[in-house]
């Protein structure tokens, strides 16, 4: 047994906790961990083991918390970023738990959000979008929830509509072949693609006509 001789907040953070043993330093804890203890309390070696674990899962609780602080993350992204850290598995488990009973990590809210992201900034094809979900960990039965609303083609006329003024001085055939490459790349099938590429081009110069009529030039 090993006798509890001081418990001295930190001084560069007071949320935690000095824990000295037998006259000399022994390990931190945080603040409401420690104060379940007592100077002159005897702690055996499975109770020290027992209080580090508890502060390592705090640790990672917080490490976690400031990951999810920059976007929304899927549970298997924060699992590996934890799993990172040599943390024991369940350690990362009751992490993963915690987090979810506090509503921080949800994988349906998630999907929803990367889905909505993509839509609004750069619109993607629902392959692509399904692809990037999976990288992410995300269950193919919430991927399909977040699918469900997705319009290929509206999609892919919006992802065109924010390049279009790139290629506006192209000729017909050029601007078919940079337009069309572009939607390629992100996903789209042909069957989509070139539809929405002829419409845009129709848009582009159905509105260039109505300017030079404005104008007398026709």
């Amino acid at each position: 047994m090993a006798t509890i001789t001081a418990l001295r907040f930190q001084q560069r953070n007071r949320e935690r906790v000095n824990v000295y043993l037998d006259g000399s330093f022994a390990f931190g804890l945080p603040a409401l961990i420690a104060a379940t203890l007592r100077i002159g309390q005897g702690l055996s070696e499975d109770e020290i083991a027992g209080l580090q674990s508890q502060d390592a899962g705090q640790r990672a609780y917080e490490r976690a918390l400031r990951f999810l602080a920059s976007r929304p993350r899927s549970s298997a992204e924060v699992r590996r970023m934890l799993s990172q850290q040599e943390l024991p598995a369940s350690a990362v488990d009751g992490v993963i738990e915690r987090l979810q009973s506090a509503g921080y990590l949800d994988d349906q809210a998630f999907a929803r959000f990367w889905v909505s992201n993509r839509e609004q900034f750069r619109p993607r094809a629902p392959l692509a979008l399904r692809q990037e979900l999976r990288q992410k960990g995300v269950a193919d039965s919430i991927i399909n929830q977040a699918l469900q609303d997705v319009d290929s083609t509206e999609s892919a006329y919006r992802a065109g509509l924010a390049q279009i003024r790139r290629y506006e001085n192209l000729d017909q055939h050029m601007f078919r072949q940079k337009l069309g490459s572009y939607l390629l790349r992100r996903g789209f099938g042909h069957d989509v693609v070139w539809p929405v590429v002829s419409q845009l081009w129709s848009e582009l110069h159905e509105g260039a006509d109505e300017g030079e009529e404005e104008n007398g030039w026709l």
